[in-house]
């Protein structure tokens, strides 16, 4: 059984990792793409705003076909989606005010212990959250693989 846990988890890890690349260079991409595009005519929180519409919704989407492979609840995870990166943006605020302005740790560095933790912090709360499976489908999935 925990084989078995560890085996999934193992799995919807690398499966997370080669979304997360994609969707970090999409999102590279559409925030460069909009804001030179617009930012003669929208203010740059409004420009963030959309981008960060446009890129939840193709995260939402390469998690849910792609690492995680739930059916329906689409809107309920949608909204779940929200939180997590909600959650996470609030932890790594407070992180980089804490590592930079109280310990004095480099910009860089900080950057990156963040990206780090709000890697794990994703992919945890879009597991045990965002994506989760209820007990009764998990057991009707197990049965249905082990056959």
């Amino acid at each position: 059984m925990l084989d078995t846990a560890l085996s999934a988890i193992k799995e919807k890890g690398i499966r997370y990792v080669i979304a997360g690349g994609f969707n970090t260079l999409f999102g590279y991409i559409v925030g460069l793409l909009l804001y030179y595009s617009l930012e003669r005519r929208l203010h740059i929180v409004t420009i963030c705003i959309i981008s960060n519409i446009i890129c939840i919704t193709m995260s939402f989407a390469t998690y849910k076909f792609f690492v995680f492979k739930t059916k329906g609840n689409f809107l309920a995870e949608y909204l779940r989606c929200y939180i997590v990166y909600g959650g996470s943006a609030l932890v790594s605020i407070l992180g980089l005010w804490v590592l930079v302005d109280l310990l004095h740790i480099y910009f860089w560095f900080a950057s990156l212990a963040m990206m780090g933790l709000s890697v794990f912090i994703s992919f945890f709360g879009h597991d045990l959250f965002t994506f989760r499976i209820s007990k009764k489908h998990a057991l009707a999935e197990a049965t249905r693989k082990s056959r």
